[in-house]
């Protein structure tokens, strides 16, 4: 390869990013149990790699241009719509992920309230406690009222604590098909019923199960066979196995869609009209979530969610065998939260996020996750959160032992003290925390060192989360990434 104009070798250029690749947890494999989507098939990733290759100079900005975004694009909706039930009436958009698809269902469901109450002040958005953070990303950013619903231990909201929040000002009920925090499928029948009774718009956000619930035997109608759903959004990134990001969201009614827009024609530039937060964007992860749906077809995703089912099977038998720890509620699709089982003895019981960490040890990586407390009173339990991918049944002799060994390594250890973790910070004033203050805080706790790593054992930084109040922790949290991304200290 020639280097041309470049004040580097194109091959040294690639071989750093080798080094610094080699930093991240493995995306294939089936060994990190969060974030990433294996289907275990190497011609899939090749398609979708030559996929994005043939899109890579196109500006998604502008089908009228580039006629290929509005062909593929019109495939991808047309497939998920038949996916969910959606009849001709139901129609889309693809987005850039599922907090873009989340953003875009209140931004329509607001827009679309404010048109018929021009005077009215702010409008709410009900939703369960387990309802997706993007939601309330989207809360904040458009200016609306919160109005969380609180469930139960289990992760289960009751609907009529849903029915009782309804009232005029109400501009869209969320709920989720399944819930990620403790895959709970929130009961959108007797919900929807509810909103179309009142006129108020309800959003399913399937980001995490829309492409593998379809396939999931014995569930309960959720999508938009069900009267009253107004709007589903489902992430093509997840079980649709692209890359990210990509995300598709449904709205029942052109009019109501149409209000997802935004366009201007009031400046001297070329007309805007976006149906997305983004104006100009890569065209490519749209090529391959296109190319890996005319691969795959209706078929092959319901023979990969069948991988799914045997694997997740396999692993709550396992965890289920485990004493001291439970699994939370009734799972819905291949994901699945693991608490500690408070009705054994202290000395056998297995704080989840000890066991994360000792499973980590052996090079699976689970994700965290930390108690809440709600509105109410409920308290959510710290849990560990896994997501099985297709690829997650070939590693099963190795993951089931390892997660049965790791429960046996920290069985009786008693969870994180936080009031030892704060007594080793410095003292939290009620003043808002400033970035040198926050990094203090962080340094105490051994983060921030600009590597990107987190400590090998991450219970005590969960049971910080847990202890301090929620404005202190995402402080905290903000000047983490902040200080990942910046550039070193240049030295004089």
């Amino acid at each position: 390869m020639s280097a041309g104009p470049f004040r580097a070798e194109p091959d040294a250029i690639l071989a750093r990013l080798a080094e610094l690749r080699a930093l991240d947890a493995p995306t294939h494999g089936g060994r990190v149990l969060s974030y990433v989507y294996d289907p275990g098939d190497a011609a899939l990733d090749e398609l979708a790699a030559a996929a994005i290759r043939a899109m890579q100079p196109v500006n998604g900005l502008d089908p009228t241009t580039f006629p290929s975004v509005a062909a593929l694009e019109r495939d991808l909706v047309g497939f998920a719509r038949g996916l969910l039930h959606g009849d001709d009436e139901v129609v889309g958009s693809v987005t850039t992920g599922g907090t873009e698809s989340c953003l875009l269902a209140v931004k329509t469901a607001r827009d679309v309230w404010r048109a018929a109450r021009p005077d009215a002040g702010a409008p709410r958005l009900v939703a369960p406690t387990t309802a997706h953070a993007a939601f309330q990303k989207a809360a904040h950013y458009l200016g609306l009222e919160l109005d969380l619903v609180p469930v139960d231990a289990d992760g289960r909201v009751d609907p009529e604590e849903i029915v009782d929040r309804l009232d005029d000002d109400v501009a869209l009920v969320v709920v989720s098909a399944p819930s990620y925090p403790v895959a709970a499928l929130d009961p959108v029948e007797p919900v929807a019923a509810a909103c179309a009774a009142r006129g108020i718009a309800l959003h399913v956000d399937a980001c995490i199960g829309g492409l593998v619930l379809p396939f999931w035997p014995g569930l309960p109608a959720w999508d938009f066979a069900v009267p009253g759903v107004m709007s589903v959004s489902a992430d093509l990134h997840k079980y649709g196995y692209a890359p990210k990001g990509v995300s598709v969201l449904l709205q029942r009614g052109r009019d109501r869609q149409r209000a997802q827009y935004f366009a201007t024609t009031r400046w001297p530039g070329y007309p805007v009209v976006n149906p997305t937060v983004l104006g100009s964007k890569s065209a490519g992860p749209l090529a391959a979530a296109w190319a890996i749906v005319q691969a795959l077809g209706a078929e092959g995703f319901a023979a990969l969610a069948d991988d799914c089912r045997r694997a997740t099977a396999a692993v709550r038998e396992t965890v289920a065998g485990i004493e001291g720890l439970r699994i939370v509620g009734e799972p819905a699709g291949p994901l699945l939260a693991v608490a500690a089982d408070e009705t054994v003895p202290a000395d056998r019981r297995v704080d989840p996020h000890h066991w994360a960490d000792a499973v980590r040890a052996s090079g699976w990586v689970l994700q965290l996750q930390p108690g809440l407390a709600q509105e109410g009173g409920v308290r959510l339990p710290p849990t560990t959160h896994l997501t099985i991918t297709p690829v997650t049944e070939r590693g099963l002799p190795e993951l089931l032992p390892v997660l049965a060994a790791g429960a046996d390594a920290v069985r009786g250890v008693p969870s994180v003290d936080a009031a030892q973790v704060l007594a080793a910070l410095p003292p939290l004033g009620s003043a808002p925390l400033d970035s040198e203050t926050a990094a203090g805080i962080l340094a105490a706790l051994g983060l921030g060192g600009g590597s990107g790593a987190l400590p090998d054992r991450q219970a005590p930084l969960l049971a910080l989360i847990e202890a301090v109040p929620a404005p202190v922790a995402e402080r905290l949290l903000v000047e983490l990434l902040g200080r990942l991304v910046e550039p070193a200290t240049r030295v004089e």
